[in-house]
Protein backbone atom coordinates (compact mmCIF):
# COMPACT_ATOMS: atom_id res chain seq x y z
CA UNK A 1 0.00 0.00 0.00
CA UNK A 2 1.16 3.35 -1.08
CA UNK A 3 1.86 6.14 1.59
CA UNK A 4 -0.40 9.22 0.97
CA UNK A 5 1.48 12.19 -0.27
CA UNK A 6 3.53 14.60 1.97
CA UNK A 7 3.96 18.53 2.38
CA UNK A 8 7.00 19.37 0.38
CA UNK A 9 8.96 21.95 2.43
CA UNK A 10 12.60 23.35 0.90
CA UNK A 11 15.04 25.61 2.46
CA UNK A 12 18.38 27.00 1.43
CA UNK A 13 21.94 26.52 2.07
CA UNK A 14 23.76 28.95 3.53
CA UNK A 15 24.99 31.46 1.38
CA UNK A 16 27.30 34.59 1.26
CA UNK A 17 29.40 33.57 4.40
CA UNK A 18 26.56 32.81 6.61
CA UNK A 19 27.81 29.23 8.50
CA UNK A 20 23.31 28.44 8.76
CA UNK A 21 20.52 28.78 6.76
CA UNK A 22 16.98 29.35 8.90
CA UNK A 23 14.94 28.33 5.59
CA UNK A 24 17.38 25.04 5.56
CA UNK A 25 17.32 24.65 9.34
CA UNK A 26 13.47 24.60 9.45
CA UNK A 27 12.96 22.45 6.99
CA UNK A 28 15.02 19.79 8.83
CA UNK A 29 13.87 20.58 11.66
CA UNK A 30 10.15 19.06 10.77
CA UNK A 31 11.51 16.33 8.20
CA UNK A 32 9.59 13.55 9.21
CA UNK A 33 7.03 15.04 11.41
CA UNK A 34 3.39 14.80 10.47
CA UNK A 35 1.23 18.47 10.18
CA UNK A 36 -2.16 17.96 10.85
CA UNK A 37 -1.58 14.01 9.57
CA UNK A 38 0.40 14.70 6.84
CA UNK A 39 4.24 13.87 6.52
CA UNK A 40 6.86 16.52 6.15
CA UNK A 41 9.60 16.13 3.72
CA UNK A 42 12.36 19.07 4.25
CA UNK A 43 14.36 19.30 1.41
CA UNK A 44 17.45 21.59 1.16
CA UNK A 45 18.03 23.36 -2.31
CA UNK A 46 21.75 24.65 -3.31
CA UNK A 47 21.76 29.15 -3.01
CA UNK A 48 22.41 28.80 -6.86
CA UNK A 49 20.50 29.64 -10.33
CA UNK A 50 21.77 27.36 -11.84
CA UNK A 51 21.01 24.25 -9.92
CA UNK A 52 18.07 24.95 -7.23
CA UNK A 53 15.45 24.35 -9.83
CA UNK A 54 16.44 21.16 -10.90
CA UNK A 55 17.19 19.76 -7.04
CA UNK A 56 13.57 21.07 -6.73
CA UNK A 57 12.11 19.36 -9.94
CA UNK A 58 13.43 16.07 -8.74
CA UNK A 59 11.85 16.23 -5.30
CA UNK A 60 8.66 16.92 -6.69
CA UNK A 61 8.91 14.32 -8.97
CA UNK A 62 10.13 11.76 -6.51
CA UNK A 63 7.46 12.68 -3.51
CA UNK A 64 4.45 14.29 -5.48
CA UNK A 65 3.74 16.30 -3.30
CA UNK A 66 0.15 17.15 -1.68
CA UNK A 67 1.22 20.83 -1.17
CA UNK A 68 4.54 22.98 -1.31
CA UNK A 69 6.12 25.30 0.98
CA UNK A 70 9.55 27.14 -0.28
CA UNK A 71 11.30 29.23 2.83
CA UNK A 72 13.93 31.43 1.99
CA UNK A 73 16.05 34.10 4.66
CA UNK A 74 15.20 37.58 4.25
CA UNK A 75 17.86 39.47 6.82
CA UNK A 76 15.80 42.76 7.07
CA UNK A 77 12.60 41.15 8.15
CA UNK A 78 11.38 40.71 11.27
CA UNK A 79 8.03 38.45 10.53
CA UNK A 80 7.16 35.77 8.70
CA UNK A 81 6.65 36.85 5.30
CA UNK A 82 4.27 34.77 3.07
CA UNK A 83 5.02 36.07 -0.13
CA UNK A 84 2.04 36.82 -2.48
CA UNK A 85 3.87 36.93 -6.18
CA UNK A 86 6.99 35.35 -8.37
CA UNK A 87 8.06 37.92 -10.88
CA UNK A 88 10.39 36.28 -14.27
CA UNK A 89 13.55 38.08 -13.85
CA UNK A 90 16.83 37.09 -12.35
CA UNK A 91 18.53 40.43 -10.99
CA UNK A 92 21.24 39.44 -8.35
CA UNK A 93 22.84 42.19 -6.07
CA UNK A 94 25.23 39.49 -5.31
CA UNK A 95 26.44 36.07 -6.81
CA UNK A 96 25.62 33.17 -5.68
CA UNK A 97 26.77 30.22 -4.37
CA UNK A 98 28.44 29.49 -7.48
CA UNK A 99 29.83 32.78 -8.13
CA UNK A 100 26.88 33.05 -11.15
CA UNK A 101 24.87 37.20 -11.24
CA UNK A 102 22.36 37.19 -13.43
CA UNK A 103 21.55 40.86 -14.72
CA UNK A 104 17.99 41.35 -15.60
CA UNK A 105 17.89 38.00 -17.32
CA UNK A 106 14.23 36.14 -17.46
CA UNK A 107 13.80 32.80 -15.70
CA UNK A 108 11.63 31.05 -17.96
CA UNK A 109 12.37 32.69 -21.26
CA UNK A 110 8.77 33.91 -23.02
CA UNK A 111 6.82 32.36 -19.53
CA UNK A 112 4.26 34.91 -17.96
CA UNK A 113 6.12 38.07 -16.46
CA UNK A 114 4.85 36.67 -12.88
CA UNK A 115 2.80 33.37 -10.59
CA UNK A 116 0.95 34.64 -7.77
CA UNK A 117 0.73 31.97 -4.81
CA UNK A 118 -1.84 29.12 -4.81
CA UNK A 119 -1.72 29.22 -0.88
CA UNK A 120 -4.29 30.94 1.18
CA UNK A 121 -1.37 33.61 2.01
CA UNK A 122 -3.97 35.98 4.23
CA UNK A 123 -5.63 32.70 6.33
CA UNK A 124 -1.84 31.72 6.77
CA UNK A 125 -0.84 35.61 7.79
CA UNK A 126 -3.74 35.77 10.07
CA UNK A 127 -4.12 32.41 11.44
CA UNK A 128 -0.21 32.96 12.67
CA UNK A 129 -0.63 36.67 14.45
CA UNK A 130 -3.87 35.34 15.72
CA UNK A 131 -1.53 33.02 17.57
CA UNK A 132 0.91 35.13 18.25
CA UNK A 133 3.66 34.67 15.49
CA UNK A 134 4.46 38.14 13.61
CA UNK A 135 3.46 37.53 10.10
CA UNK A 136 2.59 39.32 7.36
CA UNK A 137 1.83 39.53 3.73
CA UNK A 138 4.33 40.05 1.37
CA UNK A 139 3.68 41.76 -2.00
CA UNK A 140 7.76 41.47 -3.48
CA UNK A 141 10.03 37.92 -3.38
CA UNK A 142 12.84 40.00 -4.46
CA UNK A 143 14.88 39.35 -7.62
CA UNK A 144 18.01 36.60 -6.35
CA UNK A 145 17.63 32.82 -5.91
CA UNK A 146 14.24 33.06 -3.55
CA UNK A 147 12.65 34.50 -5.79
CA UNK A 148 14.11 32.18 -8.88
CA UNK A 149 12.74 29.47 -6.97
CA UNK A 150 9.21 30.69 -6.39
CA UNK A 151 8.93 31.36 -9.91
CA UNK A 152 10.50 28.09 -11.04
CA UNK A 153 7.84 26.22 -8.72
CA UNK A 154 5.16 28.00 -9.95
CA UNK A 155 5.69 27.35 -13.23
CA UNK A 156 6.63 23.74 -12.97
CA UNK A 157 3.39 23.27 -11.01
CA UNK A 158 0.88 25.51 -13.24
CA UNK A 159 -1.93 23.75 -13.74
CA UNK A 160 -1.25 20.25 -11.87
CA UNK A 161 -3.51 21.45 -9.19
CA UNK A 162 -0.89 21.50 -6.02
CA UNK A 163 -0.43 24.71 -4.27
CA UNK A 164 2.16 26.19 -3.29
CA UNK A 165 3.93 28.83 -2.77
CA UNK A 166 7.22 30.59 -0.68
CA UNK A 167 7.67 32.20 3.00
CA UNK A 168 10.88 34.37 3.84
CA UNK A 169 11.85 33.79 7.52
CA UNK A 170 14.16 35.63 9.56
CA UNK A 171 17.88 35.73 10.83
CA UNK A 172 18.45 32.94 13.46
CA UNK A 173 19.74 34.18 16.62
CA UNK A 174 22.83 32.67 15.84
CA UNK A 175 23.14 35.02 13.21
CA UNK A 176 22.97 38.17 14.80
CA UNK A 177 26.44 38.63 15.33
CA UNK A 178 27.39 38.52 11.19
CA UNK A 179 24.28 40.97 10.77
CA UNK A 180 24.16 43.40 13.73
CA UNK A 181 21.38 45.61 13.98
CA UNK A 182 19.22 42.94 12.46
CA UNK A 183 15.85 41.21 13.79
CA UNK A 184 16.54 37.65 14.89
CA UNK A 185 14.75 34.51 16.20
CA UNK A 186 15.12 31.63 17.96
CA UNK A 187 14.88 28.01 16.03
CA UNK A 188 12.29 26.74 17.98
CA UNK A 189 9.89 29.96 17.15
CA UNK A 190 10.12 29.97 13.84
CA UNK A 191 9.88 25.85 13.48
CA UNK A 192 6.79 26.27 15.39
CA UNK A 193 5.56 29.28 13.16
CA UNK A 194 5.80 27.44 10.20
CA UNK A 195 4.55 23.93 11.34
CA UNK A 196 1.35 26.52 12.03
CA UNK A 197 1.79 28.49 8.57
CA UNK A 198 1.62 24.37 7.13
CA UNK A 199 -0.99 23.77 9.24
CA UNK A 200 -3.07 26.81 8.27
CA UNK A 201 -2.23 26.26 4.30
CA UNK A 202 -4.12 22.98 5.03
CA UNK A 203 -6.92 24.11 6.55
CA UNK A 204 -8.22 26.41 4.53
CA UNK A 205 -8.78 25.61 0.65
CA UNK A 206 -9.86 28.91 0.05
CA UNK A 207 -8.37 32.10 1.47
CA UNK A 208 -9.85 34.70 3.21
CA UNK A 209 -10.76 37.88 2.27
CA UNK A 210 -9.04 41.03 4.08
CA UNK A 211 -8.94 44.29 2.27
CA UNK A 212 -5.44 46.37 1.05
CA UNK A 213 -3.25 43.25 1.60
CA UNK A 214 -3.37 43.90 5.40
CA UNK A 215 -3.75 41.75 8.21
CA UNK A 216 -4.38 43.21 10.96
Amino acid sequence: MSSPPPLLLTGFEPFDADCVNPSAAVAEALHGQAVAGVRVVGVQLPCTFGGSLAVLGEAIDRHRPVLVLALGQAAARSELSIERVAINVDDARIPDNDGVQPIDQPIVPDGPAAYFSTLPIKAMAAGLRAAGFPASVSQTAGTFVCNHVFYGLQHTLAGRGIRSGFMHLPLLDEQAARHPGAPTWPLAAMVAGVRLGLQLALQHPRDIRAGGGAIA
